[in-house]
């Protein structure tokens, strides 16, 4: 405003002057001939200088106004500048607050998601150590007791038992196992099958289940089949941990179709359980030449005769080529055979 006003008053004050060099030249006379001094002279330079002037202070108040002009501009633009650095800082201040956020909290998910899982596994692995080490402990007790027996058969039992107490395997089904003898190793079939049985029940800290088959040989087969089935279930339940059962091959042939229940491989009723079978062959001993494909064809054969020459009259009951074909395959995991012992004493195992 006072730029403007310091105008106004200029131009105001520019007429006047105007129009007083104009009176003055338009009542100049004209000049004389000769040397004479024009006396006129004097003012019209003081005219020009003052115009020349005035025209010089005219131009400053315009650049100064433009410049005025600009700077206002200028300071406009700044404001908004402003504004967006400061929201750009606070943008970065936040993602840098956010990435550090990040670098802690995921090492620290980390750390929680495998420190906890570590402790059990520390936890399961020690009971696991101890479990095995009680097996092993066993094993070796009745290796030393057993000295006839086959390396095969301390070797493979070892290994298939000891593979079921880790715990560390997933256990899609149970172990199973057939121990078979000739008729003059019946006393040493039985008491290996149950100390082996017993061995593996004890590391777990269980007991053992034991079914006879001789016991059962001559009731109904419906009637073996329930009793098997409650004394199976009813003994797993309750935390035992493996069932022996004994001359498998006397049992009513109907009765054996249970062991589908507790044998398969994918749809087992307990996968965490071992079964131990014993098949007491006609003959009177094995050979040891027998290599274990063979010794495993031989028990085959004989329950093939024994189960389909069944004289049960129930078709219910019978057993026929498919039948006994799906049972073979379920209970003949490892099929291993025991030799006579002489150092056992006469009542009892050991």
């Amino acid at each position: 405003c006072l730029l403007t006003g310091s105008s106004s008053i200029n131009f105001l004050q520019e007429n006047p002057i105007k129009e007083k060099a104009k009176a003055y030249d338009s009542s100049e006379p004209e000049k004389p001939s000769g040397h004479q001094p024009n006396i006129y002279t004097p003012l019209k330079e003081r005219k020009a200088d003052f115009l020349e002037k005035n025209q010089e202070h005219r131009s400053t108040t315009s650049q100064s106004r433009s410049k005025f002009r600009e700077q206002s501009s200028i300071g406009k633009q700044s404001q908004p500048l402003a504004k967006n650095d400061g929201e750009s800082r606070s943008g970065c201040h936040k993602s840098w607050t956010l990435l550090l956020v990040l670098l802690i909290s995921i090492p620290l998910l980390y750390v929680l998601r495998s420190g906890i899982p570590s402790l059990l596994d520390a936890t399961l692995s020690s009971r696991d150590t101890q479990i095995l080490q009680a097996f092993r402990a066993q094993m070796k007790k009745l290796k030393s007791t057993y000295q006839s027996q086959d390396p095969n058969l301390w070797k493979r039992t070892h290994v298939f038992l000891e593979k079921h107490l880790n715990a560390s395997h997933l256990h899609l089904e149970p172990a199973i196992l057939l121990f078979t003898a000739g008729q003059e190793a019946e006393k040493a079939l039985r008491c290996l099958s149950n100390e082996i049985a017993d061995a593996f029940a004890f590391s777990q800290n269980a007991t053992t289940i034991k079914i006879n088959g001789a016991d059962k040989a001559i009731l109904d087969s419906d009637l073996v089949k329930l009793e098997v089935d409650n004394e199976l279930s009813s003994g797993f339940r309750e935390g035992k941990k493996v069932a022996v059962v004994h001359r498998f091959e006397l049992l009513p042939a109907g009765s054996t179709l249970i062991f589908y229940k507790y044998c398969d491989h994918e749809n087992a009723a307990f996968k965490d359980v071992a079964l131990l079978l014993t098949v007491l062959l006609d003959e009177q001993s094995l050979r040891k030449s027998l290599t274990l494909q063979e010794v495993e064809e031989k028990v085959r054969d004989f329950l093939w005769v024994k189960f389909t020459s069944s004289d049960v009259p129930s078709a219910y009951n019978s057993m026929d080529t498919d039948k006994l074909s799906g049972l073979w395959s379920r209970i003949s995991h490892l099929v291993l055979p025991v030799w006579p012992e002489k150092g056992l004493p006469v009542e009892g195992c050991t």
